[in-house]
């Protein structure tokens, strides 16, 4: 799910399938009944549990995957790393190296009970089915997989609690894809000790999915697999970026047919995942404001009164197209989730972003506030006053053009012509009125403090840097991170090579990566002229208004 932000594949295999005959899909939301509960709820319960149809044999033919091959192949590899036995309690671990969440809690869960997570947050399951009774358990990511972040302590530190709408900003698709390929190419060199390897870990299997996957399943993977190793020898045609950014163009070109498999795009450029807090305040979605409500404005402002039911329902119609690229579901079974969608916009709508975990300075920061409602508001928007976290009140919907803000142009240069005709064609052209807008829309702030690195690719790592622009570094270690409450964002030192790294003593909890900022679609230019005569102080004193955002 991707409420105007930006959508997010799953980016897998994609090429596992089953054959036609195997159509119907169960998902249980974890044991909860979400029957009867107000929409607020049921939509909080949709977020984290719904599948919105990608656990059926269609998504299976682009994101979905069979679960146990999949688990299975990820233990497989790591026996060969680490050159000793696993288990299937070893699977956690694995995941996590993906960033991955299991969380203890959901710290903004509203009810009883706390859902447990022993597959990852938004990582969704489910059996497809066939008449005959043979099922097949399928994974696909949702909402909460992009959309449920790490909370962090006074110190910075990653916690066990989750908040559901912030970003998860080390979770890489990319490296994810690409380790579930390589593993299941090792894996399928022998078909018959994979499967020996996967009843050993899943010995709960049922006749049926365990002939399932000798006759079909497994033979399936490995003929697939030859066949992209024979074209680009990647698992999909353009790169899911990597930790907390994703390629929502990328996966919407090949969904609808404008990236095939022979040939791999390198040009679309990557975005960072948001997070989606006071979301019905936005008049159009996507970073560029590419989706709009049709017939009406794509760039004006909306204040608290203009949160309505209609709205946020003419939303979710664009919302659920989300799941088209995300989840690989066909526009028409798409569709057919907006009423489901209306009700997680009602949890979106009203669910606030975190309260910052360390001190605020008040008299500082009240001195930061009037900076910000100077110089930034226009394109970010009015915060109520009151207690932090302060509520968005008003958003401007601001579009800032190439020429205006300097920022990398990759991402809005990539929705092109054939793209829109496509998407105009689709069951959603009369939901959604889509454009090339040549610049990017005044982000939404809040829980900014729990979303670096910044910028729409995520190109700068902290505040301090994206307001002193000749310091930004070229290259920086993102994913696993822990978060530096005074220039706000990752924590990391400059070592002698130039590079921005974490400091010593910090292990990260998932695999970082160095982020280039010299790469295509990578750079963290523009947004300068806006510091140039502000005076260290300002500077400072607008650091600790933002938190309390």
């Amino acid at each position: 799910m991707r409420p105007g932000w930006i959508v997010v594949p799953l980016a897998t295999l994609g090429a596992v399938l089953l054959a036609s005959a195997i159509h119907g899909a169960s998902h249980e939301m974890a044991g909860l009944d979400a029957q009867g509960w107000p929409p607020e709820r049921s939509g909080m319960a949709s977020f984290v549990f719904g599948d919105f149809g990608g656990i059926s044999a269609a998504a299976l033919e682009t994101n979905a995957l069979p679960y146990k091959v999949m688990a299975t192949a990820l233990v497989m590899e790591a026996e060969r790393r680490e050159s000793r036995p696993l288990a299937r309690r070893d699977l956690p671990r694995l995941l996590q190296r993906f960033g991955f969440l299991y969380p203890e809690s959901l710290a903004n869960w509203r009810g009883a009970p706390q859902p447990r997570f022993n597959r990852p947050l938004g990582l969704e399951t489910g059996d497809v089915t066939a008449p005959l009774g043979l099922k097949i358990e399928v994974a696909n990511l949702g909402c909460a997989s992009c959309h449920g972040g790490a909370l962090y302590d006074a110190s910075g530190r990653p916690t066990r609690a989750a908040w559901l709408g912030l970003p998860n900003t080390s979770l890489d698709l990319e490296a994810y894809t690409r380790t579930v390929f390589g593993a299941s190419r090792r894996a399928t060199r022998d078909l018959a000790a994979f499967r020996q390897r996967i009843e050993q870990l899943f010995p709960e299997m049922g006749l049926g999915e365990r002939l399932v996957l000798r006759w079909f399943v497994l033979p399936r993977v490995r003929s697939r697999i030859a066949a992209l190793e024979a074209a680009t020898g990647r698992p999909l045609p353009f790169s899911n970026g990597g930790p907390g950014r994703t390629n929502g163009v990328g996966a919407l070109k090949f969904q609808v047919g404008l990236l095939g498999r022979e040939r791999y795009d390198g040009a679309i450029g990557t975005t960072s995942i948001p997070a989606i807090a006071s979301r019905g305040l936005r008049a159009s979605l996507l970073y560029d404001g590419c989706y709009a409500v049709p017939g009406e404005a794509r760039f004006a402002t909306r204040a608290e009164a203009d949160d309505t039911p209609r709205h946020r329902a003419a939303l979710a119609a664009i919302v659920a197209f989300f799941t088209v690229p995300s989840m690989g579901i066909r526009p028409d079974r798409a569709e057919r989730s907006i009423a489901e969608m209306e009700r997680v916009m009602e949890f979106v709508s009203r669910s606030p972003s975190p309260p910052f975990p360390g001190p605020i300075d008040e008299t500082l920061a009240n001195q930061g506030r009037k900076v910000f409602e100077a110089r930034c508001a226009s394109c970010h928007g009015t915060y109520a006053t009151g207690p932090p976290p302060c509520r968005l009140a008003a958003c401007p919907n601001r579009l800032s053009t190439q020429e205006e803000m300097g920022t990398d142009a990759a991402r809005w240069q990539a929705i092109d012509e054939p793209l829109l005709a496509r998407l105009r064609a689709t069951t959603f052209g009369r939901h959604i009125e889509t454009a090339r807008t040549g610049g990017y829309v005044g982000t939404i702030l809040s829980g900014l403090w729990a979303t670096a690195p910044y910028f729409h690719n995520g190109s700068v790592p902290t505040i301090w840097h994206l307001m002193h622009p000749a310091e930004r570094p070229a290259r920086f270690e993102v994913g696993g991170h822990r978060l530096d409450y005074v220039r706000l964002g990752i924590a990391g030192v400059t070592d002698s090579a130039g590079v921005y790294r974490y400091p010593p003593g910090d292990p990260p909890w998932s695999a970082p990566e160095i982020y280039d900022t010299r790469a295509y679609g990578l750079s963290n230019r523009g947004h300068e002229r806006e510091f140039l005569d502000l005076s260290e102080a300002e500077k400072w004193a607008l650091v600790e208004y933002l938190k309390c955002l």
